[in-house]
């Protein structure tokens, strides 16, 4: 089979609810790919920033094969002896009371917003039914029905209504509309991604999350992160929201806290907020298996042991520079922090940001664009300053061909 079969099963035998690159991989080592062909890409995407810890990092693999050879699920039903290994070394890691873990990055926000609801009733004292999360417009947060309930994007809500009630959209990166909004006495909650990376990596004014902090401490409201593209080193901090010192009420995370390995996602509090929910209220089959909790444990050593949010302050302001010294009349902006970065493509006779996605695979490099007409650039945390600058000339080679 070639590409092309490959492809063609997955079209007649899959939903349609996603339009891949015409790429097939079968095989990922540290920032590569390679497709069935045999032919090698950077990977500039990361499975959306699961993979910060590069593909089928040899220590990962290997605390997944050595525990699944031993125990991979026994469920909450009963106890098993990693949970808690693992749930003592988030808290230490990221400094809260409590984790309670999940499998994917909508189940993380999905347990967030129960949280806030049962906060906000149990200890702020709202009447029953009347809890309101406020929200900012452009969020991308997963696609359950809830969460699509509070987006602004068309395209994620579109015909799935009836919606979940309780939220109040906001612009983001606006202080003004966030202090009327938060005071609000029924507002449990703002729940925020310091860096809205689906939307095209728009990251706020210098202060706004540390506004954001104060104004939800003014007004006895949480302050809910969702980090599970932005954290785990991915801007050059441990977290986004380090770059202002502010520390989240609940934490949720995702993708890189098992490197790519893994379906793991977790949220993290302190006791006030977390011990709101009792037994039999929230839960999970494969959630705090010990496959899940000794893969995290090892992806977030690797991001300590090997820098990688140094590095990627390092290679983030290479690749800023480098893209925004070059002349295309394609590129309109470069953005980013870390190695989360965007760039939005001017489209220039009937050309646009896919079709510069289609000639940058020709030339070694693959990464996807969002909302049309961005591309965002988040290649592995552990690419080296050698493999950029190679990436970088494909990059600029297919930037050439719309000249």
């Amino acid at each position: 089979m070639v590409t092309q079969d490959f492809i063609q099963r997955e079209e007649q035998f899959g939903a349609h609810n996603y339009h891949p690159l015409p790429v097939v991989l079968e095989k990922g080592e540290g920032v590569y790919v390679w497709d069935v062909e045999g032919r090698r890409y950077y990977d500039f995407l990361s499975a959306y920033s699961a993979v910060n810890q590069g593909h089928c990092h040899p220590r990962l693999v290997r605390a997944l094969t050595n525990q699944a050879s031993k125990l991979a699920l026994t469920s909450r039903a009963f106890y098993n002896n990693k949970l808690g290994e693992w749930e003592e070394y988030m808290a230490a890691y990221f400094g809260y009371h409590r984790m309670l873990p999940m499998n994917s990055g909508a189940e993380g926000v999905e347990t967030a917003l129960k949280l806030a609801r049962k906060w906000g009733y149990k200890v702020k004292g709202i009447a029953r039914e009347k809890a309101k999360i406020v929200v900012c417009n452009g969020n991308f947060h997963g696609r359950t029905i809830t969460i699509v309930s509070m987006s602004s994007d068309p395209d994620s809500y579109n015909e799935y209504g009836p919606y979940t009630p309780g939220f109040v959209n906001i612009p983001y990166n606006d202080v003004v509309a966030l202090e009327e909004a938060l005071s609000d006495p029924d507002v449990a909650a703002l729940l925020i991604e310091p860096i809205q990376a689906e939307a095209g990596v728009y990251v706020p004014a210098d202060g706004f999350l540390k506004t954001a902090r104060e104004l939800c401490d003014q007004n006895n409201v949480l302050f809910i992160a969702d980090e599970i593209q932005t954290g785990i080193a991915r801007t050059g901090k441990l977290l986004a929201c380090d770059h202002e010192n502010v520390k989240p009420d609940v934490l949720i995370l995702g993708k890189a806290i098992s490197g790519g390995m893994y379906p793991v996602s977790c949220v993290l509090a302190n006791d006030e907020i977390m011990l709101t929910i009792k037994p039999g209220e929230h839960g999970s089959t494969y959630g705090g298996n010990p496959i899940a909790a000794v893969v995290a444990m090892e992806a977030l050593q690797i991001i300590k042991d090997e820098k990688l949010a140094q590095n990627a302050t390092k290679m983030g302001e290479i690749f800023r520079q480098e893209m925004r010294d070059f002349p295309s009349p394609m590129i309109k902006e470069v953005r980013g922090k870390g190695l989360l970065n965007a760039v939005t493509i001017e489209p220039k006779n009937g050309k646009t940001a896919w079709d510069v996605c289609l000639t940058m695979k020709e030339h070694g490099v693959i990464a996807k664009p969002t909302h049309g007409d961005i591309i965002r650039f988040t290649p592995p945390l552990v690419i080296s300053e050698e493999q950029l600058g190679d990436a970088l000339e494909k990059i600029k080679a297919a930037l050439k061909e719309f000249d």
